[in-house]
């Protein structure tokens, strides 16, 4: 297949991926007036809004068993098509339910939690595929800068347009600024259903073409048998355990520096932003590079990334902070991913993607849920950081433990045996 073929088929996915993340109920545009809607209509806390993050997030945290679900099972006999296009039109059929009903805390939660899991689907079908392209085509470093992009620019710009957003909806009653709220989620999730009608058959048709080799008991044995499943599941729970980094840094600005709204979702914006030019430039280096020697230096930044928070002391001093901490994190995130992607077994692509993610999820909202009782009984904000800090290290010893084969080439160059 031609580069061209391969860049476009990227491509297709990747704005696919691109109006699904700016539609999830979890992050940026539409996870961010969440926030403050809890925080500010409804009175929650820091601790509140942790735990409220926390149970919405059981489907991001079994994310695998949707990833799965879409490696063995294909609906109406269309694959990832299929998936696409029916858990799109879900989504925004729960989107659409929170719009006629009036918003409370335990709306907001079914209606959060409901559209979580029915998204889930989606992104495996296009993680899972766009994986197994990389993989089959020995460009596992581009599909890692792709699958990065996908989420940090859309962020980047949803963090903004979020914080904003949720200022312009503080004018409003509940029920108004639910509507928009939720209508643009909606709007959004119908523009992917029409991309899986129309999307190119090599990325959404191929993987259910062949018949499987493997039972759903032989998958599972399979996918537990994998040497590398659990260095990498360690590497990414470590580097996304983030106690100064979620809702208590929101608190800390919004608090202690008096930062507004739309202040802290610039924060967002440009700490997300600024992991983007490091990722591109991983584009050129994977190709130059061994993967082991990107491994080791990514991990060694990510040790001391979140050590310029201790000396912020105004919004406008945080805000040179953010693009720095995005900048020193670039080289890690992309390494970790292309490392994820190599270690897919055969066949589990989706599986392996969903469950590398869901191990984000996990401990994004465990590292809130921990951030938010260091926070408020030990010793503030500080103490995260000097936790973070500490958790980070402990990525290091982990990667003597990723097999050889996965991590001596450099993209292009087949895997070794």
């Amino acid at each position: 297949m031609a580069v061209s073929a391969h860049g476009r088929l990227l491509a297709y996915g990747a704005v696919m991926l691109v109006l699904v993340q700016f539609a999830v109920p979890y992050e940026g545009l539409i996870g961010l007036p969440v926030v403050f809607f809890l925080k500010n209509k409804l009175g929650l806390t820091a601790h509140g809004v942790a735990t409220f993050n926390l149970i919405a997030s059981i489907p991001l945290f079994v994310g695998f068993l949707f990833g799965f679900l879409r490696d063995t099972w294909s609906p109406f006999g269309r694959g990832d098509r299929a998936h696409v296009v029916v858990f799109s039109l879900l989504s925004a059929a729960a989107y659409g339910l929170m719009i006629v009903l009036n918003p409370s805390y335990g709306l907001l939660l079914a209606g959060v939690f409901m559209t979580t899991a029915a998204i889930q689907l989606v992104f495996s079908a296009g993680r899972g595929a766009t994986a197994a392209i990389g993989q089959d085509e020995a460009m596992t470093g581009q599909v890692s800068v792709m699958g990065n992009l996908v989420v940090l620019v859309p962020n980047m710009a949803a963090y903004f347009l979020g914080g904003a957003l949720s200022g312009y909806l503080e004018g409003r009653d509940a029920a108004a600024a639910a509507r928009i709220l939720f209508g643009v989620g909606a709007a959004l999730m119908l523009a992917v259903a029409m991309l899986g009608v129309f999307g190119p058959r090599r990325l959404l048709d191929s993987h259910h073409a062949a018949p499987r080799a493997h039972s759903v008991g032989g998958d599972v044995a399979r996918l537990l048998r994998h040497p590398p499943l659990y260095a990498v599941m360690a590497i990414q729970l470590l580097w996304q355990f983030s106690p100064a980094t979620g809702a208590v840094l929101q608190f800390h600005l919004s608090n202690a520096l008096h930062a507004t709204d739309e202040e802290v979702g610039a924060w967002y914006g440009i700490f997300m932003g600024a992991f983007a030019p490091v990722i591109i430039a991983y584009a050129w280096l994977c190709r130059r590079v061994r993967l082991d020697t990107l491994l080791w230096v990514g991990a060694s930044l990510a040790v001391v990334q979140m050590i310029p928070l201790l000396f912020v002391r105004t919004p406008t001093e945080a805000l040179f902070a953010a693009a720095l901490l995005g900048l020193i994190g670039g080289l890690g995130q992309a390494a970790f991913t292309d490392l994820a992607i190599r270690a897919c077994p055969p066949g589990l692509h989706g599986t392996m993607m969903m469950m590398f993610l869901a191990m984000y999820y996990v401990s994004l909202r465990f590292g809130d849920v921990f951030g938010a009782w260091l926070y408020d009984r030990q010793g503030g904000f500080q103490t995260a950081i000097y936790a973070t800090v500490a958790i980070y290290a402990m990525i290091l010893p982990l990667l003597l433990l990723v097999p050889r084969r996965l991590k001596q080439s450099v993209d292009g160059e087949a895997l070794t045996v």
